[in-house]
């Protein structure tokens, strides 16, 4: 066990060596994604991996778990402290087995649950037919107006209609604000629980720059990079009693969420925790506290912000008309491509983003209208608005100029120029 990476495998270190170089010579545009710092590699990448830790701190099914619970107690502190709840998860091991046990806390197999419809912006796990939330559940979409809003009113409406047992609010792909207090008012009018699934916008949220669902939501869900800038991670948080962790709730009511919601992840769900991961969320979570955080959170929408104006004097279509978060869609339909050609297009020119649909979306979901990109890792690197400009200059060229291969090849060169100016890691990392 002396050997290194390199020594006894180079063919994987070979692969996150050329891994590492695409991120650093490109400009990651995918709002899901993020550039975590020195400081959380390093707990992600510690011997913390090799621990058992099933259960809860204090509370746990194996010996030599006195660190460990202290670095998951820290986590929950910190994610209670920063989002001012009484109660965090931080055990999840990602977005999906989060979700998977809000409904597992909070539903019978049967009941119903209502989300937005994937190709409307929404998520898998809110219900869409073929995943757990849509086969064991009696899932209801929702969908946004033509326009790409929300429509609180026909929501309402829908809600009064259906009559879900939980209202999941939440999306992938959608570029405005949620208003958590109508949607509280629309959840309570049919006693639905509602669940606030922010695993876009948490690091907004904290920053400041995005309404927080906190008093108005049952139970939040999030992912813990996206903008919060951590590792491959979740967190469930909720407000309520927390009573014994390892029995049942004298009752199952929303006075008890915080046991209801342990005891979906574990026993219910998973078996040992992700230690490491815990760790390195725990380290986000001290970054996001500092000060510079919302320096951070509020240059992304200021940087998204500036990215849509260009693009809108390029004559790009935007979905919704802007941004007021981290993300814009833009349906390219007037620009005559698809959206995998231009994701294939733009990956070739050095410019990371992901196909999308769009509302009413004609096309196929593997070859939609549309293409969806974020400013959450390019402002990571330091990146500001005139940054934005330029670079919105080059998604139109490259768009307009899709079939020219050499065109291609040379904004590829200028984006590696362009991006030495904003360098992800140390040299040697």
């Amino acid at each position: 066990m002396t050997q290194s990476l390199a020594q006894f495998d180079p063919e994987i270190a070979g692969s996150i060596a050329c891994e590492l170089a695409r991120q650093q010579n490109g400009l990651e545009m995918i709002p899901s994604e993020n550039f975590v710092s020195l400081p959380v590699l390093q707990a992600l990448g510690s011997i913390l991996t090799n621990k058992y830790s099933e259960g809860y701190p204090g509370k746990r099914y194996y010996g030599g778990n006195e660190f460990v619970d202290q670095i998951e107690n820290l986590a929950r502190e910190r994610a209670k402290q920063l989002f001012g709840v009484s109660h965090a998860n931080v055990q999840p091991y990602s977005g999906s087995p989060a979700n998977q046990a809000a409904c597992f806390a909070l539903l019978e197999p049967g009941e119903k649950l209502m989300g937005l419809h994937l190709t409307y912006g929404g998520h898998l796990t809110h219900g869409w037919k073929i995943n757990f939330s849509g086969r064991y559940y009696q899932a209801v979409q929702y969908v946004t107006g033509k326009d790409g809003w929300l429509d609180y009113d026909a929501l309402a409406k829908q809600v009064s209609d259906e009559k879900p047992r939980l209202l999941f609010v939440g999306a992938t792909a959608y570029p405005r604000i949620f208003d958590w207090e109508k949607l509280s008012v629309i959840s309570k009018s049919v006693d639905a629980y509602l669940v606030a699934d922010i695993s876009h916008i948490a690091g907004l949220v904290i920053g400041g720059v995005h309404p927080s669902p906190i008093g108005f939501a049952d139970v939040i869900t999030t992912t813990t990079h996206k903008t919060l800038r951590g590792p491959r991670g979740a967190m469930i948080l909720a407000d309520g009693e927390l009573s014994e962790p390892m029995k049942p709730p004298p009752e199952k009511s929303r006075k008890y969420l915080p046991t209801m919601i342990d005891r979906a992840v574990f026993p219910g769900l998973q078996g040992g925790p992700h230690n490491h991961q815990t760790a390195a969320i725990a380290v986000a979570l001290k970054e996001a506290a500092e000060p510079a955080f919302k320096d951070y959170a509020a240059q992304i929408v200021k940087n998204a912000k500036a990215l849509a104006e260009r693009l809108l004097e390029h004559g790009f279509t935007l979905v919704t008309g802007g941004t007021d978060n981290h993300l814009l869609l833009v349906d390219l339909t007037n620009k005559r491509i698809g959206g995998a050609a231009a994701e294939s297009a733009l990956d070739r020119a050095g410019i990371t983003v992901n196909k999308n649909t769009i509302p009413n979306d004609s096309r196929k979901p593997y070859d939609p209208s549309g293409i969806r990109l974020g400013t959450p890792a390019i402002t990571s690197r330091g990146m500001k608005e005139d940054t934005m400009r330029w670079i919105g200059d080059k998604i139109n060229e490259v768009i307009t100029d899709h079939a020219d291969a050499e065109r291609i090849t040379r904004i590829r060169e200028e984006v590696r120029k362009f991006v030495e100016d904003y360098p992800l890691y140390p040299t040697g990392t």
